[in-house]
C-alpha cells in the first residue's frame, strides 16, 4: 500500500500563531487540496496526524475541530480528494503524552491502523517535531517552506535525509514521481 503522512496546519492550510479555531479561519494553502486528490488518484491513501492543543487550552471543542474537518473533507471532494484517516492529539505539550508529536504515537497508530511498516513513508511537515515524529520511524522528512517551513529550515537540526519542498504540491510531485 502506498501512504501518505501530512500535517495539517501550515501544510494544508494555513497556519495561525493564534491556533485555527473555527471553519472560518481554517483556510486551504493554494494547491493543497488539489494535492491531496491527486494523491488519491495516484494510489495514494492519505493520513493526517496534527497536534491540535487548542482543545486542551480551551480554545475550541471537539464540535469545532470536527466542523473543521468536515469543511476540509467537503473541499477535498469537490475537488476528488479525500483523507483516509484523522489522527490528532488534542493534549498540551506539557501533558507529557505519547501521542503529541516529536513523539511517535501517532504514526505508530497510523502504521498500525493501516497495518503498514512505516520505514520509507513520506512524513510532510512544516515543523521540526512533524518530521522528528516520522523519522524515529524510519519515515522519509518532508519539509513545505509554507507555515513554519522557513523558520523550520532557518533553525536547523533537521533529521537526516529531510527533503525540502516550497509546499504540498511540490512535495506531491516529487512523491509520484518517485513511483
Amino acid at each position: 500500500m502506498k501512504l501518505v503522512v501530512l500535517d495539517r496546519d501550515g501544510v494544508i492550510n494555513f497556519d495561525s500563531v493564534h491556533f485555527i479555531k473555527s471553519t472560518n479561519e481554517w483556510i486551504p494553502i493554494p494547491g493543497s487540496l488539489e494535492a491531496i486528490a491527486l494523491l488519491n488518484q495516484s494510489g495514494y491513501r492519505v493520513a493526517i496526524a496534527t497536534n491540535q492543543s487548542g482543545i486542551s487550552r480551551g480554545l475550541f471543542d471537539m464540535v469545532t475541530l470536527n466542523a473543521i474537518h468536515d469543511k476540509m473533507h467537503k473541499a477535498l471532494g469537490q475537488l476528488g480528494g479525500r483523507v483516509d484517516a484523522m489522527f490528532y492529539c488534542p493534549h498540551s505539550a506539557d501533558d507529557n503524552c505519547a501521542c503529541r508529536k516529536p513523539k511517535p504515537g501517532m504514526m505508530e497508530e497510523i502504521g498500525r491502523r493501516f497495518s503498514q511498516d512505516m520505514k520509507g513513508v513520506p512524513m510532510v511537515g512544516d515543523a521540526l517535531r512533524d518530521l522528528q515524529a516520522g523519522a524515529v520511524l524510519g519515515m522519509q522528512p518532508m519539509l513545505v517552506r509554507t507555515g513554519k517551513g522557513e523558520q523550520t529550515l532557518a533553525t536547523g537540526g533537521l533529521p537526516d535525509g529531510t527533503l525540502v519542498f516550497a509546499d504540498l504540491a511540490e512535495a506531491v510531485q516529487h512523491i509520484i514521481a518517485k513511483n
